[in-house]
């Protein structure tokens, strides 16, 4: 199957085969379900688990598991096949309406940050349906839930549904505010960029910090870098083009919009843009993107890294999260509009947004924290660790005008009063993109920019949904009580933007006026994930999610220990790492070389040479020698640093630890391998170098 159009879906149980396959009361019946959340009937799903049994065994599954996303960051499955033996020796091809519906794996691996013993090994998936069921490796994979025996979530995909349900419910009462008392549902839509590297992967094989860790650990720049910018939407090499070629063939397979695809703006650095879609399919699809990325790579002699920055003095990798709220109708609420009942719901909209990012920087903030993300963030590549938001001059000076009652600057030259006069038609593109904002507006939607290329994009967008869920819970409770709706209105934006306007910046986010001009707003800035994560369980972000009935405050305070644990985890690994390198291959190699050295000293002094002979060599072994004693005694504090760890029992402690202790040893250590592989011959070195992991494609 060569043609896009016949390709595309192939592999998915999507609407069109429901439609095709189901008896009609069956259908309709299920789109209830999807669409409004109603229980499924176990008859329903009797004949939906038939029906998408029989499709799948058509295209060769012998297999079904149960899908989900644990606290891992990654994806979980356990396969059960279709078969059931009968009593003459045979086998039959079984599927009932209880196994599509839930599933019982094993729970008792997966990270609970405290919320169950280990011997509580119970847990439960429960079917998605608003995720369609896909074919993988012959397999039925059906998107689910995940939580403890219980109860207790214990994944990503709950909440995050939790989320949007919030989400709608507050939307839909500012909607009916507006006369809109006919809205289904609203629900929070994403466009995830996913940037990448690739390099060749018997490089990657010879490199045990790639291995291990994901980014290379040591390693000194090479002689180009991006300096020409000549990587940046350049032709795509041979190679490379294959292995985009098979991921969008094997992506459209399973209905994943694949749209863009070019070089970034690193050497060996490429990114995919997909079409935008529910965030909830959103999430699981990009799961599959990356997925997808890491099995298909080696087949073309490559290996793909999504680790935020892989390599040091280059651009590290995102996951811009295009976020944006729309009806079920296909009404986009952040899309400006042309009339004047329009202009003033876009703009509450518009203001609940500014709110909420307002009210709850810091949280935005941790739900893009991890060890990984900290190279990348205001590393003028991405946008600082410091929280804004961008609007564009257009939109800012209109908000100013209604704060101050001014007239506006436009051809109109109207002093704008919400919900009587129009506003300026404001094209998707109304200024230069700012890319240098964490949280730019653009257009129709907002581009959160600060989310880590390994990340679930499950976990931004849980933060999203239930901040700006709660704006809009606070201004539904505000105008629902007012006499005069349009006069509330008005005094409510007002009031918003005057009370949140601090979080606006349109400016250069790597500029130093701006970190100065921060601390006289009053804004958060927490410069490492250290700084950020153990405030995750803080009461005010326990509260606004216990409000909304997306965590409870168990679930917040569990989730916060688990993030804790795997950025110590991660620069323990890291750390170990690094000792292993430096013990087996660094000085291993430096040492030999300076044996090669000093045995051609001696050499030319036995032939009667004078000291002006060999005094380049000399000065070699002499700056060899010191520098490979300095690194000893960097293995040496980084060992006593790892030492450390294990006497400190509070994690908030642990974590600060890691960051002041532990990786300050690491880049210590790192400062004087790297001087070290500048010095010693290119046949000693034990690992490829900068230069052959991004130029040897």
């Amino acid at each position: 199957m060569n043609n896009a159009i016949e390709l595309f879906g192939s592999m998915v149980f999507n609407d069109q085969i429901m439609h095709q396959r189901l008896p009609k009361d069956t259908y309709m019946s299920l789109k209830q379900t999807i669409s409004k959340g109603k229980e499924l009937d176990i008859n329903v799903a009797n004949v939906v688990a038939n029906a998408m049994k029989d499709w799948a065994i058509e295209k060769g599954a012998t297999h079904f598991t149960h899908w989900f996303q644990p606290m891992t960051g990654i994806t979980a499955e356990k396969h059960d096949s279709f078969i059931s033996p009968q009593a003459d020796g045979s086998v039959i091809m079984e599927f009932s309406g209880k196994e599509l519906i839930s599933g019982e794996p094993d729970a008792s691996s997966f990270p609970s940050g405290g919320l169950r013993a280990t011997f509580e090994a119970r847990g439960y998936t429960a079917w998605d349906p608003t995720s369609y069921a896909f074919i993988k490796d012959n397999t039925l994979y059906i998107p689910t839930a995940f939580c403890s025996y219980g109860g207790e979530v214990l994944d990503k995909k709950t909440p995050l549904l939790k989320s949007m349900e919030a989400l709608s419910y507050q939307a839909k009462r500012i909607l009916a505010l507006f006369g809109q008392t006919n809205v289904d549902n609203v629900v929070p839509t994403v466009g995830a960029e996913q940037e990448y590297f690739l390099i060749d992967k018997s490089n990657y094989e010879k490199r045990k910090d790639l291995i291990f860790s994901g980014r290379t650990l040591f390693g000194a720049k090479a002689p180009k870098g991006q300096e020409l910018e000549d990587h940046y939407f350049g032709t795509i090499k041979p190679r490379v083009s294959a292995f985009m070629q098979e991921l969008d063939a094997e992506l459209w397979k399973l209905g994943i919009p694949s749209k863009i695809k070019h070089n970034e703006a690193a050497p060996a650095q490429h990114e995919l843009a997909p079409i935008y879609e529910t965030v909830n399919i959103a999430t699981d699809h990009n799961q599959l993107i990356m997925e997808f990325m890491k099995k298909i790579a080696p087949r073309h002699g490559l290996f793909c890294l999504l680790h935020e920055k892989p390599f040091a003095g280059i651009n590290g990798s995102g996951k811009h999260n295009n976020w944006s709220m729309s009806t079920t109708k296909g009404v986009n609420l952040l899309e400006p509009g042309t009339s004047p009942h329009e202009n003033a719901q876009f703009l509450l909209f518009l203001c609940a947004v500014v709110k909420a990012v307002d009210d709850y920087q810091e949280l935005l903030r941790i739900s893009v924290a991890g060890a990984g993300n900290d190279h990348r963030l205001g590393a003028h590549e991405a946008p600082p660790a410091i929280v804004s938001l961008f609007l564009g001059e257009e939109l800012t000076n209109i908000l100013e005008s209604i704060d101050k009652g001014k007239q506006y600057d436009n051809k109109s030259k109207q002093v704008l009063t919400v919900g009587v006069h129009v506003l300026p038609n404001i094209p998707k593109d109304t200024t230069d993109r700012n890319r240098t904002s964490p949280f730019a507006f653009t257009g129709n939607k907002f581009e959160f920019r600060m989310v880590g290329s390994t990340f679930s994009i499950a976990g931004p967008n849980i933060v999203l949904n239930t901040i700006v869920a709660e704006s809009l819970r606070q201004f539904a409770d505000t105008l629902e009580k007012a006499d005069n709706f349009t006069g509330a209105l008005n005094d409510l934006i007002k009031k918003t933007i005057r009370k949140h306007k601090r979080i606006i910046f349109n400016g250069n986010n790597y500029c130093d006026e701006w970190v100065k001009e921060t601390e006289k707003r009053g804004l958060s800035n927490l410069k490492t994930a250290a700084d950020a994560l153990p405030l995750f369980s803080a009461k005010k972000h326990i509260d606004v999610f216990e409000k909304h009935n997306v965590f409870t405050k168990s679930e917040v305070e569990s989730r916060c220990e688990i993030l804790c644990e795997s950025y110590c985890k991660t620069l323990h690994i890291e750390a170990l790492t690094m000792l292993d390198m430096s013990k087996k291959d660094i000085l291993p190699a430096v040492l030999a070389y300076i044996k090669e050295l000093s045995e051609t000293i001696a050499v030319k002094k036995v032939i009667g040479g004078s000291s002006i002979d060999f005094e380049v060599e000399l000065s070699l072994v002499k700056r060899l020698s010191n520098l490979s004693k300095s690194l000893q005694e960097k293995i040496e504090a980084l060992d006593k640093a790892i030492l450390g760890t294990y006497a400190i029992e509070k994690m908030s402690e642990k974590v600060k630890y890691y960051r002041e202790a532990v990786f300050t040893a690491m880049q210590e250590m790192r400062a004087v391998a790297d001087e070290l592989e500048t010095n010693v011959a290119a046949k000693y070195w034990p690992f490829p170098t900068y230069g052959e992991l991004l130029f040897n494609i």
